[in-house]
Parts: structure tokens; C-alpha cells; sequence
């Protein structure tokens, strides 16, 4: 059963979202000097591959740790989006895969950008969802929505309308995807998405795993 990693190793140098600081990484202890090895992480809660939660925006939103476990777990479908063409991603496009949407728990949404991560293009000019597509997929009963871009909502935006529709019905977002080249388009079996245990989690760096039928 192959399981594709769709997560961005953290490091001191990776692209964060415009006026977040990058994460440092500190050895507070080395083999050579202490017998062992261990590092301080000093990083934000939307940095990487994260999810956002909806008290991210929302003043009585719920916290990541309000959720249960079995939230972030569950059947994936992987939608090729690069044949929508250059603007929003539209429901136009996406009401073709109703039928998958209505069994499915996360849609993740294989725009190609994650191709310029590590650029200084990666933060501007990527493919969000539009607000009326939003409305559309909180309509069906899905988990969350994941994307290989650095947010849903563009960068400049002051009311992150895409935002603030999933988030107000309780969708999780999962933006800074990796490798959604390497799933098959169409559900592909399991997706994994565990982000750090937090107390009062606004959103946290995840972990995601695709778990695959096939090679």
C-alpha cells in the first residue's frame, strides 16, 4: 500500500507567508559536546504544510485540539485544477467531480504552483479558490480542503472571503501542500493529516500522508 508524503520539510530557509517569520532551528545540544542531540524549533503555527483551523479568523471558532481525532483522517480525491485555466478556480470547473465530492471527505486541489516552491514567485500570482466554488464545496459534507499553493485567499487580501467561508462551516484547510504531482487524479484511498497537538490551536504545522491503492 504505497503512502506519499505531501509535506514540506521545515526549514530555516523555506517560504513563508508574507511578514511571518521563518522558523529558526537551534542545536541546544550536540552529540560531540553533550552525549546527545537535541534542537530548539521557534516557528509560527501557519508555517509550512499547515492547517488552519477556524479560529484562525473566526472569533468563536473552533481550535484544532476541539476537533476529534478521527477529523483529520479519511477518503481523499485529488482534482487536477491546471485545465481551469488562469484566474479563480471556479465551480464552473469543479461541479464535474460532484459526484466524487459527495463521497469523499478531503478534496485536495493540484494546481501545479508547488512547482515554484523555494522561488520568490511562490508567494504571489498562485491559484486560489473563488468564493462562489467555496460556497459550493462547504456545501458537501467534506473534512477539509487542501491546496498546493501558499493560501486559499491571495496574498494581499485584508478579508480572506475564501477564508472565512470554509472556516465558518467547520472545513479544515490545508494549505502549503507537497508532491500532489505523485497522487493519482480521482479519490485515491486514505489521506492522513495530523497537525501538532496544541492547546488552543489557531492552525499548526501537519504532517500529510496520501495512502494509495496503487503505485
Amino acid at each position: 500500500m504505497p503512502v506519499i508524503d505531501l509535506t514540506y520539510p521545515l526549514t530555516p530557509d523555506m517560504p513563508v507567508y508574507p511578514g511571518t517569520p521563518p522558523p529558526e532551528i537551534h542545536a541546544i545540544a550536540t552529540f560531540e559536546k553533550d552525549g546527545f542531540r537535541e534542537k530548539q524549533l521557534t516557528l509560527c503555527s501557519h508555517t509550512g504544510t499547515h492547517m488552519d483551523a477556524p479560529a484562525h479568523l473566526l472569533a468563536h471558532g473552533k481550535t484544532l485540539d476541539q476537533f476529534r481525532p478521527d477529523r483529520f483522517m479519511g477518503t481523499g480525491l485529488c482534482i487536477d485544477t491546471t485545465a481551469a485555466g488562469p484566474g479563480p478556480i471556479e465551480w464552473a470547473f469543479l461541479h464535474t467531480f460532484e459526484k466524487d465530492l459527495a463521497i469523499s471527505d478531503f478534496v485536495l486541489l493540484r494546481t501545479g504552483w508547488g512547482r515554484y516552491w523555494g522561488t520568490p514567485d511562490y508567494d504571489q500570482g498562485y491559484p486560489i479558490l473563488s468564493p462562489e466554488a467555496a460556497e459550493h464545496l462547504a456545501a458537501f459534507a467534506l473534512k477539509g480542503i487542501g491546496m498546493d499553493t501558499l493560501s486559499v485567499d491571495t496574498a494581499d487580501t485584508t478579508a480572506y472571503p475564501v477564508h472565512q467561508i470554509l472556516l465558518t462551516n467547520d472545513l479544515l484547510i490545508i494549505e502549503n501542500l507537497a508532491h500532489l504531482d505523485r497522487l493519482p487524479t480521482g479519490r485515491f484511498g486514505q489521506l492522513c493529516c495530523l497537525p501538532l497537538h496544541l492547546t488552543g490551536s489557531d492552525g499548526a504545522p501537519t504532517r500529510v500522508m496520501a495512502i494509495t491503492s496503487s503505485g
